[in-house]
């Protein structure tokens, strides 16, 4: 993925979204920093990337319980300066869960969501954000999943249990958007 290419998919990304366009300007503020941005050691903040996987015959999301925020998540992490956003969020899942299989939603290249949260100081990292691009998958197999030294557990979670595990509202956010693409579909 070049700028550009990144460029245009969050222009693309706000029109399918279009009460999203603050944080899309703030996304293509940072991109400005290209490929400074795709590096974890630039301050204050940088792109990440994350996968939204659902297995497609149950429904069901993997989430992550992880270690270093206590809270429930779509697999994810640091781009360390590859432009290939959507495969870094395709090795993110494999590292995090081992489940290998993944298959990107149709969504033209845009992703499902995007999001900028705050990263709390942790050792000699300062407070920083991660400015997050979710890219949606699925998978034909519900295989069980392993856990990372990331994670606390990794798990499939009902799409219609979300709230159970979490109150983030992102999260709740992408829940919405894929029920909204699965009847697109």
């Amino acid at each position: 993925m070049t700028r550009s290419h990144l460029e245009a998919a969050l222009r693309a990304y706000a029109e399918r979204f279009p009460t999203e366009h603050l944080t899309v300007t703030r996304f293509l503020q940072l991109v400005e920093a290209w490929p400074t941005c795709l590096l974890r050691e630039y301050m204050p903040g940088h792109l990440t990337a994350s996968g939204w996987v659902v297995h497609q015959d149950s429904d069901s999301v993997l989430l992550t319980h992880h270690r270093k925020l206590d809270k429930w998540l779509q697999l994810g992490g640091h781009a360390d300066g590859d432009p290939d956003l959507p495969g870094v969020a395709v090795r993110e899942i494999e590292e995090e869960s081992g489940i290998g299989e993944v298959t990107a939603a149709d969504l033209r290249g845009v992703p499902l969501d995007i999001d900028i949260h705050e990263i709390p100081p942790h050792g000699d990292v300062p407070r920083h954000f991660h400015y997050d691009l979710r890219f949606g998958y699925t998978t034909p197999h519900r295989l069980p999943p392993v856990v990372s030294d990331e994670s606390h557990d990794v798990a499939w979670v009902p799409l219609a249990e979300l709230d159970s595990y979490t109150d983030e509202e992102s999260m709740m956010r992408m829940r919405k958007k894929w029920r909204a693409l699965r009847r697109r579909v």
